[in-house]
């Protein structure tokens, strides 16, 4: 991490959209026609300003021209954005301000502790660790994944190293540091590095660019040099982290209980007791993955559905390639760990005395 750590270089990449945003209580709205504009109804807003310099007075604007503003109501709370001026021309009275967004904060809030609050009550001490795992995680990706990248260093490789570091930090810290975390995290270390192969591979095989969405687009247009394919796969990377070590945590967790309420089964006899739920496992969360993809795809697949063009050419273009390989390589990478894991698991869980095997299941944990 520390060759590829940032430089105190600011990248250019997205000054162009930064706008500054004020709070804002819808007080009153007014519906009127507006046929002329190309749509039957639209609504004159009267918001109080909660912020910023004008906060305490009231602002008015229009919403609903061309069909597209999003309904508001009174006692919203949204975001607003002060209207340019051209130099030496005064603005309407009252007008200053337009709709940027909703204020979405505050619930996102709510949802967050109330998330938070359940895993602690349901995993007491592991899952206020594996909070804090998670944000170990945010802060790797906020803190040095992304702008190792807009700093010019390979996606790819920023990507693989935090991603080895978020997982060698994050099962530790929720887990321990014994035979279970161990396995899980040679099986995950392994894994990774068969969907990294997979991964050059086939983006290199599908000729997928990076350029298939507007974000890419746009990072193509900023002049900074980023690699868009080497960011393609750092993607691939990031995602198919968080499905494996999911999968080995529970491999390495089955293989100890088996050998705790068995102690005298061979390596086979585990590898093949954990082998089942294995296979379970993955198919579970294959399935999970591919609806993943789906559900976030789900309007761009009603416009194709809606055209005239073929599945076989939906499937061709680059905008579900790219989600078609990134599936069904993590999916692959996934597979590959239940053995990896398994096996590993099982060499090391033969190697723990039985009466040290309940409190191994529970190494750097109370309940």
């Amino acid at each position: 991490m520390a060759i590829l750590w940032p430089g105190d270089t600011a990248s250019g990449v997205g000054e162009s959209i930064v706008v500054d945003s004020e709070a804002a209580t819808v007080e009153r709205v007014t519906e009127f026609s507006c046929q002329s504009l190309g749509t039957e109804t639209c609504s004159r807003v009267t918001a109080r300003l909660d912020s910023g310099p004008d906060r305490g007075t009231t602002t008015s604007f229009q919403i609903g021209v061309g069909g597209l503003d999003p309904e508001v109501n009174v006692g919203d709370e949204v975001r607003l954005v002060e209207n340019a001026v051209a130099p030496g021309v005064e603005s309407v009275r009252g007008q200053r301000y337009s709709l940027s967004d909703f204020e979405r904060r505050r619930p996102m809030l709510v949802l967050a502790l109330l998330f938070a609050g359940l895993v602690v009550i349901f995993a007491r001490l592991r899952g206020l660790l594996s909070l804090v795992g998670l944000a170990v995680s945010l802060a790797v990706v906020l803190v040095f994944m992304v702008p190792a990248i807009l700093d010019g260093k390979s996606p790819l490789a920023v990507a693989v190293v935090g991603s080895f570091a978020v997982m060698l930090t994050t099962i530790a810290l929720a887990h321990g540091t014994g035979a279970k975390s161990l396995a899980a995290m040679i099986g995950t270390a392994l894994s990774l590095v068969v969907t990294i192969a997979l991964a050059v591979l086939f983006v290199d095989l599908t000729h997928l660019t990076g350029l298939s969405s507007e974000e890419s687009l746009f990072l193509q247009t900023s002049e900074t040099g980023l690699s868009l394919d080497g960011l393609l796969l750092a993607g691939m990377v990031v995602a198919a982290l968080g499905v494996l070590d999911d999968v080995t945590i529970s491999q390495s967790s089955t293989v100890l209980a088996l050998r705790g309420a068995n102690p005298d089964q061979g390596f086979r006899e585990l590898f093949g007791r954990a082998m089942s739920v294995g296979r379970d496992h993955v198919s579970a969360t294959v399935n999970t993955l591919v609806l993943a993809y789906v559900g976030a795809s789900l309007p761009l697949l009603l416009i194709f559905s809606s055209s005239t063009l073929s599945i076989s050419d939906a499937l061709n273009l680059e905008l579900i390639a790219k989600e078609v390989v990134a599936t069904l390589v993590g999916s692959i990478g996934l597979i590959t760990a239940v053995p990896i894991t398994t096996a590993l698991a099982a060499v090391l869980a033969r190697r723990i005395p039985a009466e040290q095997l309940a409190g191994e299941e529970h190494t750097g944990h109370s309940h």
